[in-house]
C-alpha cells in the first residue's frame, strides 16, 4: 500500500511556525515551492513591523522607510546565519542548502505579522519585546532544521550573533537613512 504524503497549506504553515512545531519547519525545508511563500511571510512581517514602529499617523513614506529597514534587517540576519551557521560554527552533519535555510527562516518570521498591532500606542513596545523574542525562539528552531544541527545549543548561538548583527545593520541604515525627527 502506497502512502500519500499530504502537503500543509500556507495557514497551516503559519501557525505552525508560529507554534515552533518541527515538522512544519522540516515541512517547508523540503518543499522547494514553498519559497514564495515564505518570501510572502518575510515580506508582510516587514510590512507589519513598519506599520508597527510607526502608526497609521506616520504617512506612507514613513511606513515604506520602516518596513524597508525591517526587509533588510531580515535580509542581513539571513545572510549572517548563513556565514555564521554553515561556515563558522557547522556540525559534521551540517550540509548547507540556501534555499532550505532561507524558506525555514522566512517562516520564522511569523510572530513579526503581530506587529502590526503595535499601532495600539499602549501595546507598541510589549509586542515588539515580545515579537522580537518570539521571532528569535522561531530562528532557533528554523535553523537547527535547516541546518541539521542536533546541538540546540549551537542554534542558539548561531541566531544570537545573526539577529545583533542585523539589529546594527538596522540601525545604522535608520540613522543615516531615515526621516529628520524634528
Amino acid at each position: 500500500m502506497a502512502t500519500a504524503t499530504v502537503k500543509n497549506t500556507f495557514i497551516q504553515r503559519l501557525i505552525g511556525a508560529a507554534a515552533l512545531d518541527v515538522a512544519i519547519y522540516e515541512d517547508v525545508e523540503a518543499d522547494a515551492g514553498a519559497t514564495a511563500q515564505a518570501f510572502i511571510v518575510v515580506l508582510l512581517s516587514s510590512i507589519a513591523g513598519g506599520l508597527g514602529i510607526h502608526g497609521l499617523s506616520g504617512g506612507p513614506v514613513n511606513i515604506a522607510f520602516f518596513s524597508m529597514v525591517a526587509l533588510l534587517a531580515w535580509a542581513a540576519w539571513a545572510l549572517v546565519t548563513y556565514a555564521v551557521g554553515a561556515l563558522l560554527l557547522p556540525e559534521p552533519q551540517t550540509r548547507v542548502d540556501v534555499g532550505e535555510l532561507l524558506r525555514t527562516i522566512g517562516f520564522a518570521s511569523t510572530p513579526g505579522l503581530l506587529r502590526v498591532l503595535a499601532i495600539m500606542q499602549p501595546l507598541a513596545l510589549p509586542v515588539f519585546v515580545a515579537t522580537s523574542i518570539w521571532m528569535v525562539l522561531a530562528m532557533v528552531v528554523a535553523v537547527r532544521q535547516a541546518l541539521d544541527y542536533t546541538s540546540t545549543a549551537r542554534a542558539v548561538a548561531v541566531c544570537v550573533i545573526g539577529w545583533v548583527l542585523s539589529v546594527v545593520v538596522a540601525v545604522v541604515i535608520g540613522l543615516f537613512f531615515g526621516p529628520t525627527v524634528s
